[in-house]
């Protein structure tokens, strides 16, 4: 692609000399013959330091904030590099959100995730395929590849999403985080629809934002970007929120406060299934079920809907969307022969696993059966709290495996033991993690709520350095056909 073509977002037209690029680079080490070298500053390291080891590499271009010695290559003064990555990634893939795909960003504090999977699953009923990027990766009809981060540095952004439409994606749904939307990773990106789903305490200190208004004035920069904004309207921050918003507003609430209400929210139990349904007044009128469990899920389904809705997306699309719906790793069901309910999580923490097994106990179990094990060269104090939150919550905890990484798994066993002894709670202790759901497969009784957590949507275990392959998708399946029971 022509040099002037990159610049053309930035408006530059002169000063250069035209020339054909072949790559964007932003890490030296990646630099090839031909790029254009864009130096990034950053909390750890300032990419000028690294311009002329990206000249040396072949660089044809250097894209700077301040002068830099590049001999061998032209370099181009911007007021911002964050900014002109994003809009030089936009061009180089040919502007896939302006000309190919329609693009829908989620945030909040909590729910981006499972709101993005439900709206994706709507769409897809309705016959448009979409993707999604986030925290399980850049997805597209469950062909993920991971990424760095939730919302990735801004030349991965359109990479994707020129994937995505390539792959006849009519849509992309994408977790927008706050810090994503601080360094202008989705900088000049324009969005569809924002979603809105709540406002908490998160992501405070460090590196990451100094106070909450700070926290909260990053994620409203997304409501400046898309052309309709669907906001929950029952959540405190969400008038600050819009101060100064360009968008159009769509409210829902759960207390009557928007154009789409919810209400009567119920639960939905069924072995294999677990879920909610409730009411739909107001611009809809509709009695959603919800494939996921948790009153909680009954607003992420609510965003859903009232994003589609203004896409004009059909009412049976809605329905049929929710109902199938899945999020890989997240209460995720795996069918099994029998009349139990099988779940894969990502609970990893004392807090998660918390609210999964309270969750999941308000569908009132046979027993609660958790499964689960901790992270090695990680706090001690995370496996104290998960084995007492176990052991308060479920009927039976079965401690086992995780990723070890360089430490023994008994010692890590040991360790949530502690925990687990200051509760009445009862438990087995099983290493192996697929023994440990052998187990729990053959023992499992009529009524059962059986929860592995700690894996979710991951595909290996890491032990003493090394990644084995264990997808728990792929342990169930083989475990079954080895009882021949599927």
């Amino acid at each position: 692609m022509l040099l002037s073509a990159l610049l053309a977002p930035l408006g530059i037209k002169e000063g250069f000399t035209d020339t054909d690029i072949t790559a964007i680079a932003y890490d030296s080490r990646k630099a090839v013959p031909g790029c254009a070298f864009l130096c990034l500053k950053g909390s750890a390291s300032d990419g000028h330091s690294f311009a002329p080891m990206a000249a040396r590499s072949g660089a044809a271009v250097i894209v700077a904030q301040e002068p830099v010695d590049a001999k061998g290559a032209q370099v181009i003064l911007v007021p911002d590099t964050k900014k002109a990555l994003s809009l030089m990634s936009s061009a180089f893939f040919g502007d896939p959100a302006k000309t190919d795909i329609e693009v829908i960003g989620v945030t909040g504090t909590k729910g981006k995730t499972t709101t993005a999977y439900m709206v994706r699953a709507i769409l897809e009923a309705a016959g448009h395929k979409t993707g999604v990027m986030g925290t399980i990766g850049a997805d597209i009809g469950g062909d993920i590849e991971p990424l760095d981060n939730t919302t990735p540095i801004s030349y991965e952004v359109f990479r994707q999403l020129r994937r995505m439409a390539d792959a006849g994606c009519r849509y992309a749904v994408m977790e927008v985080s706050s810090i994503a939307l601080r360094e202008d990773r989705v900088y000049g990106l324009p969005f569809k629809i924002g979603i809105f789903t709540n406002f908490s305490e998160d992501h405070i200190g460090g590196v990451e934002h100094k106070d909450m208004e700070e926290y909260l004035q990053c994620k409203a920069m997304l409501f400046s970007m898309c052309e309709t904004g669907v906001i929950n309207a029952d959540d405190p921050a969400a008038e600050k929120l819009l101060l100064g918003s360009t968008c159009r507003v769509y409210r829902f609430s759960m207390q009557g406060l928007g154009s789409m209400n919810g209400g009567g929210c119920r639960h939905l139990n069924r072995p294999g299934l677990l879920g909610v349904e409730f009411d739909i007044d107001g611009d809809l009128k509709l009695s959603p079920k919800v494939g996921i469990p948790g009153r909680f899920n009954a607003y992420n389904a609510l965003a859903a809907i009232s994003c589609c809705y203004k896409l004009g997306i059909p009412e049976e699309a809605m329905l049929n969307g929710l109902e199938g719906v899945k999020v890989k790793g997240r209460v995720e069901p795996v069918p099994v022969p029998g009349d139990y309910t099988l779940l894969l999580d990502y609970a990893h923490n004392a807090v998660s696993m918390e609210s999964i097994l309270t969750t999941l106990r308000e569908y009132n179990p046979g027993r609660l059966i958790c499964l689960f094990g901790a992270g090695g060269n990680r706090p001690k104090v995370r496996r104290y709290e998960m084995g007492e939150a176990s052991g308060r919550l479920a009927d039976l905890s079965v401690i086992t495996a995780d990723n070890s990484r360089f430490e023994d798994v008994l010692d890590i066993i040991n360790d949530i033991k502690t925990g687990m002894k200051k509760t009445e709670g009862k438990y087995i202790e099983i290493p192996d993690r697929r023994e440990a759901i052998r187990w729990c497969i053959e023992n499992a009784r009529d009524g059962d709520i059986i929860v592995l957590a700690g894996k979710g949507s991951e595909d290996y275990q890491e032990i003493k350095g090394v990644r084995y392959p264990f997808d728990e998708r792929v342990v169930i399946r083989e475990i079954l056909e080895n009882m021949g029971k599927k």
